[in-house]
C-alpha cells in the first residue's frame, strides 16, 4: 500500500520510502519529472532521494522476478515538503509485459515491426508498420517502459527516436539527433533515463537523457572507448557500463553518474 507523508518546514526537501514484502533488498528505485536519477533500497528495503525541489516526481520500482504494488507512483513537493512512498514486493514474473519486437534494417533503412505471442514467444510480422530510419541502422532497442524505442544508424551518424502505439507497436518518428562517428549499438539503462551508442568510427560512446513524456534525447559529453567499439551495455543496478572494442580486444568499464548519466 502507497502512503503520502507531508513534513512541512524543510529546506532541503526528499522523497523517501521503503519495500515491502518478498523482494525488498537491492530493488532498483527510479525518479522521474524534477529530476531524473535512481537509488537501490538497503538490506531494510528503505531508500531515499535528497536535495530535491519542489515538483511533480514519479517514482518506480523494479527488481528482475518481482512485480510491485503500486507499479510507480507520482508525488508532488511543494513548499519544500517532504514526501514519502511506499512499495509492496511479491515474487513472480514483472507486469511489464513485452507484446512487440523489432529489427534494424541495414539494407532498406527501416525498422521492421512484430508481435509477439505471448504463450508460445513466436513473431507475427506486421506488413503495414515498418517505419523509416537513417542510413543503414544496424541496432534498436526498446525503454523499459515499452513507449519509446531507439535506432543506431551506422550510415548518417544518428540515433533514430520513436513512439510506440501500446496497442499495434506502430512506431512514430520523433528528431533523430547526432551521434559521433559510425554508431553500431545503442543501448538504455534500467531505469529508462539514459541512452548511449557506441561509435565504432571514432571511438567514443555517446551519452543522452530521455525526456520521460515525449522520448526526446539531450545529448550530453561523450567518453572515449577503445579502439573501433561494436556493442556498449549496462548491468542491471545501472551503476556500470561496459563496452567492447572490436580493435583492440578490450572491454572498457564505466561508473554511471546516476544523475547526468
Amino acid at each position: 500500500m502507497l502512503m503520502f507523508v507531508m513534513v512541512s518546514g524543510c529546506s532541503t526537501p526528499e522523497i523517501t520510502g521503503k519495500v515491502t514484502g518478498t523482494g525488498s533488498s537491492g530493488v532498483l528505485i527510479t525518479l522521474s519529472g524534477g529530476k531524473s536519477t535512481s537509488t537501490t533500497t538497503d538490506s531494510s528495503g528503505n531508500y531515499s532521494f535528497a536535495g530535491l525541489g519542489n515538483g511533480s516526481y514519479t517514482v518506480t520500482p523494479s527488481l528482475a522476478g518481482y512485480t510491485f504494488n503500486p507499479t510507480s507512483t507520482t508525488v508532488s513537493i511543494v513548499n519544500n515538503n517532504n514526501q514519502v512512498a511506499n512499495f509492496t514486493a511479491t515474487t513472480g514474473a514483472s507486469s511489464s509485459v513485452s507484446k512487440f519486437a523489432y529489427t534494424a534494417n541495414s539494407v532498406t533503412n527501416n525498422i521492421s515491426v512484430y508481435t509477439i505471442n505471448q504463450t508460445t514467444g513466436a513473431l507475427t510480422y506486421v506488413t503495414s508498420t515498418s517505419v523509416a530510419a537513417g542510413s543503414d541502422p544496424v541496432s534498436v532497442i526498446v525503454d523499459p517502459s515499452g513507449k519509446f524505442a531507439y535506432a543506431a544508424n551506422y550510415g548518417n551518424n544518428t540515433i533514430s527516436v520513436y513512439t510506440i502505439n501500446q496497442t499495434t507497436g506502430a512506431l512514430t518518428a520523433g528528431t533523430p539527433v547526432a551521434a559521433g562517428s559510425e554508431p553500431k549499438s545503442v543501448t538504455i539503462d534500467p531505469s529508462g533515463n539514459f541512452v548511449y551508442a557506441a561509435n565504432y568510427g571514432d571511438n567514443t560512446i555517446s551519452v543522452y537523457t530521455i525526456n520521460q513524456t515525449t522520448g526526446a534525447l539531450t545529448a550530453g559529453t561523450p567518453v572515449a572507448a577503445g579502439m573501433e567499439p561494436v556493442s556498449v551495455t549496462v548491468d542491471h543496478s545501472g551503476k556500470f557500463a561496459y563496452a567492447a572494442n572490436y580493435g583492440d580486444g578490450t572491454i572498457w568499464v564505466y561508473t554511471i553518474n546516476q544523475t547526468t548519466g
